[in-house]
């Protein structure tokens, strides 16, 4: 008998998972990006779940949550409910990079989070200023080598993926230019459009 009650309590717990299954998305789905509007995380996540909401029938939120390498908005998602309801469009910098160069990071990458898919992948790119004084990637080194100083490097938060990319251009080219953070890619791109800064990896 107590067989048969276990037997019956799977079953009826498999049908209401699998109703429960059937009705999602019932409600908007809220996409939490762990880095402000107008970086490549938020453009990509804006485009992927304009499809997503077309397919799914139900309405997908933006909602931009930066700061500290994409780890505020990722800690937010790893202890928001597990329902399905509340999504990240993580990246290399919050669930790799930042984890192990940000202490105190409240949330577990391989634990706490469900992945879905892969997105995007783009390979990094070194971009300077319009009148930075260099034509070409051997005078930016050589310029980079005289007067690393002066030279202000603009990143998207520590741990992020345009933080990781110039430590690794810089690493190779043996530079060590002045590094200023932003808590994300929009904000670093645009100080580097208005000339504040004089140049970006990402």
């Amino acid at each position: 008998m107590a067989i048969l009650l276990r037997v019956a309590a799977l079953a009826l717990l498999a049908a209401t998972l699998e109703a429960s299954a059937q009705d999602y998305p019932s409600r908007p789905i809220t996409v939490v990006v762990p880095f402000p509007a107008g970086g490549p995380s938020d453009v990509v996540a804006r485009i992927v779940t304009d499809e997503m909401g077309q397919i799914l029938g139900q309405s997908m939120v933006i909602e931009n949550v930066g700061g500290a390498g994409g780890t505020i908005g990722s800690a937010r998602v790893a202890a928001a409910k597990a329902d399905g309801y509340t999504l990240l469009a993580g990246s290399m910098g919050s669930h790799v990079a930042a984890p192990v160069l940000t202490p105190n990071v409240r949330y577990d990458s391989e634990r706490d989070f469900e992945p879905i898919g892969l997105t995007a992948h783009a390979p990094a790119v070194l971009v300077a200023k319009k009148d930075f004084p260099a034509k070409d990637l051997r005078e930016f080194v050589d310029y980079l080598k005289t007067h690393g100083d002066d030279v202000k490097q603009a990143h998207g938060g520590m741990g992020s993926s345009s933080h990781m990319a110039c430590l690794l251009f810089s690493a190779a080219a043996g530079v060590r230019p002045n590094q200023v953070a932003y808590r994300g890619t929009g904000p670093a791109l645009n100080d580097l459009v208005g000339g504040h800064v004089d140049f970006f990896c990402d």
